[in-house]
């Protein structure tokens, strides 16, 4: 059976059968601090953007959708602390991205214990500046698998 991917996360494929997120949160800011003035409101000065974060969520139905292993490997690139370039399945390139947070709430059990319902938040921080830093970040994950 072959699916399309809604997005991609390093080689992490997210989709029906990995995560599939519902929601995608994408916060951006810009630095803008002040400097108080005798006699006059204060005034601002733009220093330019700030952190840009994304943030995945969704529901795991392990019987239908990704479970565990899927969980497993977002974990083990989080735990990697690499940055990976985060593409959407239209082909829209968002930067590279760390993985700063996975939270997860397993609900109604099998009698093995194993989750029957997995909710997952799975928060990234952007840690390029421009494109030109992605094309390190993809030639370094290509020499990871020679």
């Amino acid at each position: 059976m072959s699916t399309s991917a809604m997005m991609t996360l390093g080689l992490f494929v997210f989709g029906l059968e990995t995560l599939p997120y519902q929601e995608m949160q994408r916060q951006l800011a810009w630095r803008h601090p002040s400097n108080s003035r005798v006699g006059a409101m204060p005034t601002t000065q733009f220093l330019g953007r700030d952190d840009e974060t994304i943030t995945l969520s969704g529901v795991l139905l392990p019987e239908i959708t990704g479970g565990r292993v899927s969980l497993a490997l977002v974990e083990e690139m989080g735990d990697q602390g690499k940055a990976w370039p985060l593409i959407e399945g239209s082909g829209y390139y968002y930067g590279a991205y760390v993985i700063t947070a996975l939270d997860t709430t397993r609900t109604l059990f099998f009698s093995d214990g194993a989750a029957r319902r997995i909710e997952f938040t799975l928060s990234l921080k952007r840690a390029d500046d421009t494109r030109a830093d992605t094309l390190g970040v993809i030639s370094d994950q290509i020499r990871a698998l020679l």
